[in-house]
């Protein structure tokens, strides 16, 4: 059976001279923001670290800045709806694209949670790794020690940002929910004390362009899917929703939890993108 995700179909037009020469205008200044960005964070990391050990109390601004200066030289807008808790705890959203991280870092102070092998990306692994990302692997045996390490990085008041559904999509639905990542916050009594907030992320595609033109998924190359991105004459939107809060002690189990995130989330974009709504 062929589904979605065994098709990645190039939607984007042909790149022609009028794109590379976007690509340049956008891609240059793009480069050059999150470089000079990456050496004024590890700066302050140097300053930070002896005195603030897991606190990070200046150099998330520096991440929240940078990702506006980026979103703004790609050309993407976006708008915010709701407001990111105050509360300790934790963020879930579903997840399109690349961009995902750039739209989520602009309107909030977060902390992602990745995959391991993203650590060993070009750059985006720099950069991820000084933006203060948490990596988890794919290995059982780790699990005990990812474990320690969320409860760590909560109880230091980072608000970690990850993705449930496990993978990228075409930004076009919401896949189901993994709970695996949610039972962190059911030890040592976190539940007593964390909330969980759920977050929409919608992107609309510019006129005449695919719906799915943001997307990235499948054996997308990241590269190509940058250069297609840069090179579009006009770009679209993003919209951030923030949800009301869930208080953790309110769900008897991780699984009902991360149901729970997941349906609010999928009812939110299945509204915002109406019929163009696939999951």
């Amino acid at each position: 059976m062929t589904t979605w995700r065994d098709v990645t179909p190039d939607e984007h037009p042909r790149i022609g001279a009028a794109g590379y020469l976007r690509i340049a205008l956008r891609l240059i200044p793009l480069a050059a923001v999150l470089l000079a960005g990456l050496s004024v964070l590890l700066a302050i990391r140097l300053v930070e670290r002896p005195f603030c050990g897991l606190k990070r109390p200046v150099s998330p601004r520096v991440t929240q800045a940078v990702s506006r200066l980026a979103l703004r030289l790609v050309g993407l807008g976006y708008r915010v709806e709701g407001r990111p808790m105050t509360h300790r705890g934790a963020v879930v959203a579903n997840h399109s694209s690349w961009l995902d991280i750039f739209v989520l870092n602009a309107c909030q102070t977060v902390y992602f949670v990745s995959k391991s092998e993203v650590s060993g990306w070009f750059f985006i692994g720099w950069l991820a790794r000084a933006t203060g990302t948490v990596f988890i692997a794919r290995d059982p045996r780790a699990a005990k020690a990812q474990q320690a390490l969320f409860e760590d990085r909560l109880r230091a008041g980072h608000k970690l940002l990850f993705f449930p559904e496990g993978t990228s999509t075409d930004g076009l639905r919401v896949l189901p929910f993994k709970s695996t990542l949610f039972a962190a916050f059911y030890t040592h009594g976190l539940d007593h004390i964390m909330q969980i907030q759920p977050v929409t992320v919608v992107f609309r595609a510019p006129v005449g362009a695919s719906p799915r033109i943001y997307g990235w998924w499948g054996d997308m190359n990241f590269g190509q899917h940058l250069l297609k991105i840069l090179a579009l004459p006009r770009q679209g939107s993003a919209e951030v929703v923030f949800h009301p809060p869930l208080s953790i002690e309110d769900f008897p189990s991780r699984k009902g939890l991360a149901l729970a995130c997941e349906r609010i989330v999928a009812a939110r974009l299945r509204a915002s993108l109406g019929e163009g709504y696939a999951g």
